[in-house]
């Protein structure tokens, strides 16, 4: 996956300039930053829920090019590049009117015109993947936070993307589900899934991360292995950012 000259504006705001960087098929990438400093919107320009102002997007064979806040090249249709990656979000965004299983298999039947029978049989394998088998007859309602994210990346699985994409996926859970959230996106770096994770979880950038990216107003300051840049950060705002995080977790 390769992203070149990616910027976005909202008006006179710049929220992204410039970010520019690849990702080895097989590997995760993990961001961090401050809050505000532009990587949710990143992802969402990624994933096109946001249209870039200026980007080249390129996943295995299929590529996209903006300017102007339009699409001037690549694939006929945008959204063919997008099912290339499934992105989890904070907030599990599950239907609550239907069961787990529904929940999992529903996406590929209506985007992938999968037959039922086999989206199910999907759906059922994904479950037991994330060791939520018996939860497939259940309700999101009767789930913890932390197995409706769980199903929430069944879900993301499901569609079979080449990339996952990850939007703070723990930030909304209690500390004591954090765990069983971030043992399943470790099993699937394990499983040389494509992922790009943004996190406050440094301990999981440092332990799974190939690569650790780290935003600042909307650009890249630093970028490289986790351990360098979490051991021996270069910019002033990368050692403000380590030093109010421990600050933090030390309070």
């Amino acid at each position: 996956m390769t992203i070149e000259n990616l910027s976005k504006s909202y008006g006179d705001f710049k929220a992204l300039t410039d970010v520019s960087f690849s990702l080895e098929e097989g590997k995760t990438a993990a961001i961090i930053g401050s809050s505000g400093c532009g990587k949710s919107t990143f992802l969402r320009c990624l994933n096109l829920l946001e249209t870039p102002t200026e980007a080249t997007f390129r996943i295995g064979d299929k590529e996209v090019f903006f300017q102007n806040e339009k699409q001037v090249d690549g694939e006929k249709d945008a959204l063919s590049f997008r099912r290339e990656m499934a992105m989890v979000f904070q907030s599990f965004d599950l239907f609550p009117h239907r069961t787990v299983l529904n929940n999992v298999a529903l996406a590929p039947m209506l985007v992938r015109k999968m037959e039922r029978e086999k989206a199910e049989s999907l759906a059922l394998q994904l479950l037991e993947r994330i060791g939520l088998s018996e939860k497939a007859k259940s309700y999101p309602s009767q789930l913890s936070g932390g197995q409706q994210q769980r199903v929430a990346i069944a879900r993301a699985l499901a569609m079979e993307p080449k990339v996952l994409l990850f939007d703070e996926a723990t930030s909304a859970l209690d500390p004591e589900l954090v765990g069983e959230v971030l043992d399943v996106m470790k099993a699937l770096a394990e499983d040389g899934r494509t992922m790009v994770v943004v996190t406050h979880e440094l301990n999981f950038a440092l332990d799974v991360a190939d690569v650790l990216v780290f935003f600042d107003q909307g650009k890249i300051t630093e970028i490289g292995p986790p351990a360098e840049l979490l051991g021996n950060p270069q910019s002033d705002r990368l050692k403000t950012f380590l030093t109010r995080y421990h600050h933090m977790l030390n309070n």
